[in-house]
């Protein structure tokens, strides 16, 4: 598909088949396989988040529905290293925790000036995600707190004055209305966080060529996004052990949908290295 002068500067976005996130999700597995412990690391690091907002919320349930499909909102950012690390195994590089290391902490040794830094991008969209994910939490919130019959203090309150309410409309409602938000949100970051870490690109060509590879792939892009729910929805209904294996995976899987989704051969490669002491 030809590129519209207004985007002239984006790269190209290819055409994949529906078929294709399952083959993300078999390369996801096989590079936490050879990552070992320190991918699952990063499943049990997610795990912990999501115990600490169970306890947090543990008899507000009306809180923890929202603050844990907020958590998915975010998630993407939280998977950066995973993102790191399957770059390195595509380079043949050490995939290590230096590697990590210098994943999160590199951006700190840049200019002063890190809101105009291209590398401080992957922080900035992490703010606007985390802002995101904070109006959905309060949202929710509102809504389950204002319109259920009584409240919701448990899962079991929950599922049984929302969920299955008798000629209820609300569980439908917050279900449409999370969709609505969570919408636009997977389709700025299906492939702008792995795109910011891997070339230098700024935060507008990251978002726009997101959102062409969905507009472009929307059959695809669909499957994916219905992938990715009902497998963090397994690791959730598990008690959350399921996110040790289920979040390194899909982040691992989520680098494999961008590289095979954008064609970054006429970008520069962003080196963590190499950019900071350059002040890039």
């Amino acid at each position: 598909m030809p590129t519209s002068p207004a985007h002239a500067d984006l790269p190209p976005v290819h055409q994949v088949a529906m078929t294709r996130p399952l083959a993300w999700l078999a390369l996801g597995w096989r590079d936490m396989w050879r990552c070992g412990p320190l991918s699952l690391l990063h499943g049990v690091a997610m795990m912990g988040f999501g115990a600490l907002i169970a306890w947090f919320a543990h008899d507000q349930f009306w809180w923890l529905a929202g603050a844990f499909s907020g958590f998915m909102v975010v998630a993407p950012v939280l998977a950066t290293s995973l993102y790191g690390l399957s770059r390195a195994i595509e380079r043949g590089e050490p995939a290590d925790l230096a590697l990590v290391q210098r994943t999160w902490l590199n951006w700190q040794r840049s200019h002063r000036n890190k809101w105009g830094n291209d590398y401080w991008c992957l922080v900035q969209f992490g703010s606007l995600l985390g802002a995101s994910a904070t109006g959905w939490v309060l949202t929710s919130a509102a809504l389950i707190t204002l319109l259920a019959p009584v409240p919701i203090l448990s899962p079991v309150d929950f599922l049984r004055h929302v969920v299955l309410a008798d000629g209820g409309w609300l569980f439908e409602f917050w279900l449409v209305l999370g969709g609505v938000m969570a919408a636009p949100i997977f389709a700025s970051s299906v492939v702008a966080i792995p795109l910011l870490l891997d070339r230098r690109v700024s935060l507008r060509v990251a978002v726009l060529t997101s959102w062409r590879c969905v507009t472009d792939n929307p059959v695809c892009m669909a499957a994916w996004a219905a992938l990715i729910m009902l497998l963090v929805t397994f690791g959730l209904a598990t008690l959350l052990l399921g996110l040790v294996v289920v979040m390194p995976v899909l982040g691992h899987a989520s680098w494999h949908a961008y590289r095979d989704l954008v064609d970054v051969s006429g970008l520069p490669e962003r080196n963590a290295l190499t950019d900071v002491a350059e002040g890039r």
